[in-house]
């Protein structure tokens, strides 16, 4: 089963945005889904369905914090990298935006992908060691 956060704040906030691009507005309502998101989550795997969340996961903090989270309900976390270069990955949010098919939910502005682009910390020798698999992949190719 998976979870993608654009698509729970597509249908559930978005059309409710007081403003364009309010962090803060956004942030709340992210972390109510990402609560939700993990209370199914924890039922599923408890009934053996395998789960992927597509949270963003951009920070350390967060993804070791969801990592402790899985391990406490009993399921083996597997942190799954994808990283190709910043301009290929503009070029895939263009193509996306245009085609509003497969996993579109909303136009992402530039300034909302470079907003993205600053809070993201690439995974760290430490983080690695502190996590049971990670499996780090750079894909130039279309995925």
């Amino acid at each position: 089963m998976r979870f993608s956060i654009d698509e729970w704040m597509s249908n559930l906030y978005w059309m409710d945005c007081p403003q364009k691009n309010d962090y803060p507005w956004a942030i709340e309502r992210v972390r109510r889904c990402e609560e939700q998101i993990a209370a199914v989550a924890v039922q599923l795997a408890a009934v053996g369905v395998h789960v992927v969340l597509d949270l963003g996961f951009s920070s350390r903090e967060q993804r070791l914090a969801w990592c402790a989270r899985a391990r406490v309900a009993g399921v083996i976390p597997e942190l799954e990298v994808v990283h190709p270069a910043a301009d290929i990955r503009w070029q895939r949010v263009v193509e996306r935006n245009a085609a509003q098919s497969g996993t579109y939910s909303f136009v992402v502005t530039r300034e909302m992908f470079d907003a993205m682009e600053r809070l993201w910390e690439p995974v760290d020798a430490e983080e690695r060691a502190a996590l049971e698999t990670v499996r780090d992949e750079v894909k130039a190719a279309r995925l």
